[in-house]
């Protein structure tokens, strides 16, 4: 019982000795290492003061109606790629299933034997 009573002693002293220690040592990690990132933030933003956050999102004035159309004509190109490629996986996915269905560009959809 004497052996059982030390090795829970040791070993709880040990637990909270252990965690001390890792504490201290990681806190002063943290702060070294936050000491350094700041400098460098300091040194990029004093050679870049142009660089933008990324978080942030630019402000819309200033957009013209050329910029506002050709960020459509983009963005109708993309949405035909896409639906090309959902059909393309449509009809592949009808021929593993044995069935082989046609899709026209109105989205109606024909069954062919």
């Amino acid at each position: 019982m004497s052996q059982q009573d030390n090795f829970s002693g040791g070993f709880l002293l040990g637990a909270i000795v252990g965690g001390v220690v890792g504490g201290v040592l990681g806190a002063l990690l943290i702060s070294q290492r936050l000491e350094e990132t700041s400098e460098e933030t300091l040194l990029k933003k004093a050679d870049a003061p142009e660089v933008k956050a990324k978080g942030k999102k630019r402000p819309l004035r200033g957009s013209t109606e050329q910029n506002i159309e050709l960020a459509r004509r983009s963005l109708e190109d993309k949405i035909a790629q896409l639906n090309d490629a959902i059909d393309d996986v449509r009809q592949q996915l009808s021929s593993v299933n044995g069935q082989a269905i046609e899709v026209d560009r109105e989205g109606s959809l024909t069954e062919e034997p």
